[in-house]
């Protein structure tokens, strides 16, 4: 079976932008709801889709965090590109800690920042991680489970997440750079991350104008769970009460 890659995309609304940013294995419908609502709006919305993420998983595991970063990049270039000169910046796990990242390396209006991991469980846990990926990946594409298995038998996933490791920590000691508002976010029922990293997090930034709020009815991938609507509101609340220049 044929799969179809995802595709960034680029909702157009009014001047005020918001890059949005996916999770690691994920891609960019982690955050068309969001997009959509944010449209609806009035908000500007692109996400980008990291290089090796929506692809067969051999792809994904000879990229890294510094081939995301780029995309990252490319993604904010393209909104100040097409005249968006006040761009703000939401992200989901990895895309959370990016969206940190730009918070000190970009002008941004605000951050928003959902599930964002600040350490990492075992070196086995993510590798288990990446492997239930690609397994369910393969399986989608309707292989065999003797194939997927010899597949699965070639794929070394642990460089990658060695360099996903250094760029936690390195955006984990740079957050008292911040200096824009954030909006920390954080699913109550994450079995992904340590959930108490929202609280490192918050307590890290020195920004005043900060916020964190639980969501005790979500999972991981709270733009997606249960809470969404709210979720869909609370950033929007946010970002109506940032210093945007009409």
């Amino acid at each position: 079976m044929r799969i179809v890659a995802p595709k960034p995309f680029l909702f157009e609304a009014g001047k005020r932008a918001v890059l949005l940013l996916h999770g690691f294995t994920g891609n960019s419908s982690d955050v068309r709801m969001l997009g959509r609502y944010l449209q609806d709006q009035g908000y500007t919305c692109h996400a980008p889709i990291y290089k090796g993420h929506g692809v067969p998983p051999e792809e994904l595991v000879t990229t890294g965090p510094r081939d995301w970063w780029k995309d990252v990049l490319m993604g904010y270039d393209l909104l100040r590109s097409k005249g968006y000169e006040q761009i703000a910046v939401a992200g989901l796990s990895l895309g959370g800690v990016f969206s940190l990242k730009a918070g000190y390396t970009l002008p941004v209006k605000g951050i928003i920042t959902m599930c964002a991991p600040m350490s990492f469980k075992s070196a086995d846990v993510m590798n288990e991680g990446v492997l239930k990926y690609a397994r369910e990946y393969k399986k989608r594409e309707g292989k065999n489970s003797e194939l997927i298995e010899r597949e699965m038998d070639r794929l070394e996933p642990m460089q990658t997440l060695e360099a996903l490791h250094g760029l936690v920590a390195g955006v984990s000691e740079s957050l008292p750079r911040i200096q824009a508002p954030t909006f920390v976010v954080q699913a109550r029922q994450d079995d992904v991350i340590n959930p108490d990293s929202a609280e490192f997090i918050y307590n890290e930034i020195k920004e005043s104008n900060k916020q964190l709020k639980w969501y005790e009815k979500s999972g991981h991938v709270i733009t997606l769970d249960k809470e969404k609507q709210q979720l869909h509101e609370d950033v929007h609340r946010f970002l109506e009460q940032l210093n945007w220049k009409d």
